[in-house]
């Protein structure tokens, strides 16, 4: 006995979970499969303490998908992007430039959710729509495409008829290499740090990024501490210091996070464990073939700048959800999943491309490029019209 569904998708991370919602709320009947189940405690074991930032459009796809006002209250307001150059003969700043959303919109450019958190609630939704089967523990095992559908053997020995696999399956997405669709890979020999700390001075609001070497030292507003103002940090630096920085006893490693951060928000004190992972940028040569879109990480990998990461994710989902509205007769079929890779790949590729050469200008060590990279940051900034327009391509609207 074979079931039938609209959409099957495949993996239950945070872009999974929303793509799930999102074509649940929109009167699709979904199955998300996820052979690995979602950690929703922070205390528990496993737990993703890593934060993310959800920017204005990806907010509005949650807010469609019905899980936004589950989010809202726990979510950190992101008014003002801070760039810090400390690219000096010591670690203080040397140049600050703020990019407010005030100039833009009036609305925060984004809020900063834990990860854990946003599946937590993801999972919350999905349990609240009579058209959705979450099943955690399961996974993909076989896909099977045809013109009329996708025929789908999971981990249980259930099959499933689908119109349209929806594969979020991660960066060595076992779909992605099924349909035989070739990817592109980066490597920098970095590695990302992340943790959440406390501090002294408010953060206002503010996200500040710091650059010096070895990649950004990122801090993210989160909600207060036990009466403190708290932050996430993403501490990006080349793969041999970072694995000296996580072998450091706390106080040593406090410390080195305090003197990298240029002193901005007083000292750090951790408030979770550093979590540490490598860093890569990957595109795929396509976002679909036959009756499956690829979305998320198995679609585009970016270093963590400029919360891109699963803003582009929610974006390749809004896409999906517009081409689907338009014609739900051909929904997954040829049409549609060719329209998806040429209206979502060229932006790939452009925002793949920005955050490799931002990413790259981070890493700089000798001091002329760092000067140079000064000097950049003071030209865009410089011009209001350009430094606008850098703010609304960040947010990816016009």
């Amino acid at each position: 006995m074979r079931e039938t569904v609209d959409v099957l998708v495949s993996g239950g991370g945070v872009a999974g979970l929303a793509a799930a919602a999102a074509f649940g709320s929109a009167g699709f009947s979904v199955i998300c499969v996820e052979p690995h189940p979602p950690v929703t405690d922070a205390e528990a074991d496993g737990a993703d303490l890593r934060t993310t930032a959800i920017l204005q459009p990806g907010m509005a796809v949650l807010q469609a998908a019905g899980v936004w006002p589950r989010l809202a209250p726990d979510a950190a307001a992101l008014q003002v992007m801070r760039i810090v150059d400390a690219g000096g003969p010591d670690a203080e700043p040397r140049r600050i430039k703020d990019f407010d959303a005030a100039d833009i919109s009036d609305r925060a450019f984004g809020w900063n959710l834990p990860n854990w958190l946003l599946r937590r609630e993801m999972v919350a939704r999905l349990a609240e729509l009579p058209g959705v089967s979450f099943r955690p523990g399961v996974s993909t095992r076989a896909v099977l495409t045809r013109e009329g559908e996708a025929l789908v053997t999971l981990s249980d020995g259930t099959g499933v008829a689908a119109r349209l696999v929806v594969a979020a399956d991660g960066r060595a997405s076992p779909i992605r290499q099924a349909l035989g669709i070739g990817v592109r890979t980066w490597r920098y020999g970095q590695k990302a740090l992340s943790f959440a700390v406390t501090h002294p001075v408010p953060h206002g609001q503010v996200s500040t990024e710091i650059h010096r070497s070895g990649g950004p030292f990122t801090l993210v507003p989160l909600p207060d501490r036990d009466g403190l103002p708290a932050s996430a940090v993403v501490w990006m630096e080349r793969g041999p210091e970072a694995l000296r920085l996580m072998a450091l006893p706390v106080a040593e490693f406090e410390a080195e996070a305090t003197a990298r951060s240029g002193h901005v928000l007083g000292p750090l004190t951790l408030q979770s464990r550093p979590q540490v992972w490598p860093i890569i940028t990957q595109v795929a040569d396509r976002m679909a073939g036959e009756r499956v879109a690829l979305i998320a990480e198995a679609a585009h990998v970016l270093p963590p700048i400029g919360a891109q990461g699963l803003n582009m994710s929610l974006a390749d989902i809004a896409m999906l959800l517009e081409l689907a509205d338009k014609d739900r007769a051909g929904f997954g079929g040829v049409a549609m999943l060719d329209a998806y890779h040429r209206r979502r790949h060229p932006d790939v590729l452009l925002r793949v491309t920005g955050i490799d050469l931002l990413n790259r200008a981070s890493m700089a060590g000798a001091a002329p490029l760092r000067d140079l990279r000064m000097m950049a940051l003071d030209a865009l900034y410089g011009a209001a019209p350009v430094r606008r327009m850098v703010m609304r391509a960040g947010l990816g609207v016009r």
